[in-house]
């Protein structure tokens, strides 16, 4: 879930797994031929057009779109700042939110780095010349460092900034600065936590810097303790903490499976941990699928129908519920369960920052060639040509 993570990067959340290139190879070439094999999806359907696409997040939020898009265009970290104020103890809103926040901050001085100064060639075509042009804002993330350091006891402020520093170590692993920046990240989440005791959202950005931290069994554990005190049925907590227990971080198949069922047979009605066990079994699908039917089989089909009841569970606006929904696509599509599919895209459909289309380049692509296959199988299966129209 390193990708859920990265989405916002817009996600860029969150969390947050790279996949090998030999089975994202294989995505694409699915994907492909399902784009030659079927209709315009975004004929008759009310699909949103590929070009139109959101990918910065999972699903709709206005309000952040907004107060993003104004300080991102003022450098002035005051609207942001106050969209966190008013999103209070609403926890997976704060979560994604957060997230989010942070990640545009990233991809915002990463552009800024990559574009660089003027170059010699462009400075030098202007030396002795007089401009009376208004500069441009310069766009590189200082609304974020402004809002640290003016506002150090705003834990808004903090919370952002601890996220931003695990995406700018994550963003190239092999850097030699990467431990430091990451436990500096562990500490202004620890400001964070201080500034606001009773919310959770320095404690989960943790349980990412802990995996990358490698942090012992026994350690994670008490950390995992804390956010379960704090915010027991957290969806994006658990989002967070799965990918410590799988097999390509600290722990095993098995750990990340019984991690993923004790968190859905403990969950009051009304949650969305009943889906828990779909990114489980997505974490760890197999290389190559030798096996006939996988996606129809026993285990997967328990998993795809918990999320089911899941999303049904929760309201329409749920704010984690959009990753759920996205990842059903995914598998809906490969069992063949196409009106299902079909279901599942019809409520999310317009914004495509969630697994599993980061795990691709281009996540507008990927997400539009499973919509394509969704619609192709739904039609001939018999399906009416516009279910949704």
């Amino acid at each position: 879930m390193e990708a859920l993570l990265l989405l916002i990067a817009l996600a860029a959340i969150f969390g947050v797994v790279a996949y090998p290139a030999m089975r994202r190879r294989r995505l694409r070439q699915d994907a492909h031929r399902g784009v030659f094999q079927a209709v315009d999806p975004t004929a008759g359907y009310g699909f949103v057009p590929s070009d139109q696409l959101d990918v910065r997040l999972p699903g709709p939020d206005r309000d952040l779109v907004e107060a993003l898009e104004e300080t991102q265009r003022t450098q002035d970290w005051q609207p942001v700042a106050r969209l966190l104020a008013f999103t209070g103890d609403e926890y997976e809103l704060r979560w994604q939110r957060v997230q989010s926040l942070a990640g545009a901050a990233a991809m915002e001085l990463a552009r800024a780095r990559e574009a660089g100064a003027l170059s010699a060639d462009e400075s030098a075509g202007q030396a002795g010349a007089v401009s009376f042009a208004k500069k441009p804002v310069q766009q590189d993330a200082g609304w974020l460092r402004d809002w640290r350091s003016q506002q150090p006891r705003d834990h808004g402020g903090a919370q952002v900034y601890a996220q931003f520093l695990v995406f700018q170590a994550l963003a190239d692993p092999s850097s030699d600065d990467r431990r430091i920046i990451l436990e500096e990240a562990r500490n202004v989440a620890h400001d964070a936590a201080k500034l606001a005791p009773s919310d959770p959202t320095p404690y989960i950005t943790e349980l990412f810097i802990a995996r990358h931290l490698g942090y012992r069994e026994a350690d994670f554990e008490s950390l995992w303790s804390t956010v379960r005190r704090h915010a027991p049925h957290h969806m994006g907590a658990h989002l967070a903490a799965l990918p410590y227990w799988s097999a390509k971080s600290a722990g095993s198949r098995e750990q990340a499976d019984a991690f993923a069922r004790t968190a859905a047979g403990q969950a009051p009605d009304g949650t969305l941990l009943p889906a828990l066990p779909l990114f489980a079994t997505y974490t760890h699908l197999p290389e190559v699928n030798m096996v006939r039917g996988l996606y129809q089989s026993e285990d997967i089909r328990h998993a795809i129908e918990a999320a089911e009841y899941a999303v049904d569970q929760v309201e329409d606006d749920h704010p984690v519920r959009p990753h759920v929904l996205h990842l059903l696509v995914w598998f809906l599509v490969r069992a063949e369960r196409y009106a299902e599919a079909m279901e599942a895209l019809a409520a999310v459909d317009g914004h495509v920052g969630a697994l599993p289309w980061v795990d691709e380049g281009d996540p507008a692509s990927a997400y539009t060639a499973y919509r394509a296959l969704a619609v192709a199988g739904w039609e001939s299966s018999g399906g009416a040509r516009a279910p949704h129209s």
